[in-house]
């Protein structure tokens, strides 16, 4: 209850009281209403154009944040370095490890390729940096899979260059009989006479003549397929399987240093030379098969011929002589 005001009337010499007029109080009440609309107006004013004031966790988020745009920043240039290298890589993994192991090279689709489907990066999004965040995950994982296509891509080379090994051992690359032990090349590949008809006829390997007893070699590392006297005109001989489609066969031998089933490596002793089967004196008989097909022994002595003495061998075995079987 609000207290009772008086004042001292002279005249009458006595108090009366003080009779509030509702027209001021509400008068004072608006002018009251108006100072804190304006008080508020004028704080709001000053708010708006003076520097936001930060408290101790909000410079602390903020530099937080600089910190991360910087290290993103810094990993994207990494990334950079990274691409560099894994493209140099790349191309020599194209355009010479598989092109030397005879490999198709792999299709920059492939290599590039991104990822489909549904949005990887959906959670990323939203917030003051997600631009950055979002491009540079995209660039790891582009950059994690090219990584991934690479690995096993090296690790396929790594097969071919273990295949290519063996294939390089394998291929009959030796003469059957060395240098030093002949007498003669008596007969190449081709159309020869024939010893015991004089009719001409394809012989289809190549005859080194040499004194019985003499070594022969394997041409090529590979399994003994065949050691007997089993095939008409050859006597004792030997088909050494090399695998790839390559059989050599060394015939007329004076008798075996291996058994069937046997694995051998190249420069391998494997018999000495003879006269047995259809022969007219002391010499291998050489033959290499290429998928069942005969060829040319000549095109397979670089193993340890020098260029001069493969052109004499040459020479030799295109004379159109008789042949010894």
């Amino acid at each position: 209850m609000s207290k009772v005001k008086y004042y001292y009337d002279s005249e009458t010499l006595a108090y009366k009281k003080i009779k509030r007029k509702k027209g001021r109080r509400l008068g004072i009440a608006f002018l009251g209403i108006l100072g804190t609309f304006l008080a508020g107006f004028l704080l709001l004013v000053i708010y708006l154009n003076i520097p936001m004031i930060e408290t101790p966790k909000e410079k602390a988020l903020k530099r937080e944040l600089q910190n991360m745009q910087l290290q993103y920043g810094v990993l994207n240039k990494k990334m950079d370095q990274i691409q560099n290298v894994l493209a140099n890589v790349e191309d020599r993994d194209n355009n010479i490890y598989r092109l030397y192991f005879e490999a198709n090279p792999i299709p920059e689709e492939q290599r590039k390729a991104g990822f489909g489907g549904i949005n990887r990066y959906k959670n990323l999004e939203g917030y003051d940096n997600s631009k950055l965040i979002v491009e540079t995950n995209k660039r790891i994982d582009i950059l994690t899979k090219q990584i991934v296509v690479q690995s096993k891509s090296l690790d396929e080379i790594t097969i071919l260059a273990k295949e290519k090994e063996q294939l390089l051992t394998a291929i009959p690359a030796i003469q059957p009989v060395k240098n030093e032990n002949l007498k003669r090349i008596a007969s190449g590949y081709g159309w020869r006479s024939d010893p015991f008809t004089k009719v001409k006829k394809f012989h289809n390997g190549m005859d080194f003549s040499a004194p019985r007893g003499t070594p022969v070699y394997a041409t090529g590392d590979g399994r003994v397929e065949r050691a007997d006297s089993r095939s008409t005109g050859y006597g004792n001989h030997i088909r050494v399987n090399h695998g790839y489609g390559y059989t050599s066969l060394y015939a007329h031998l004076y008798k075996y240093n291996v058994r069937v089933g046997q694995r051998v490596k190249r420069g391998d002793v494997i018999g000495f030379v003879g006269s047995t089967g259809r022969s007219q004196g002391p010499h291998l008989h050489y033959e290499i098969f290429k998928d069942d097909d005969h060829i040319n022994p000549i095109n397979f002595y670089y193993g340890h011929l020098s260029p001069e003495e493969f052109d004499q061998v040459l020479i030799k075995a295109q004379e159109e002589n008789q042949s010894l079987d």
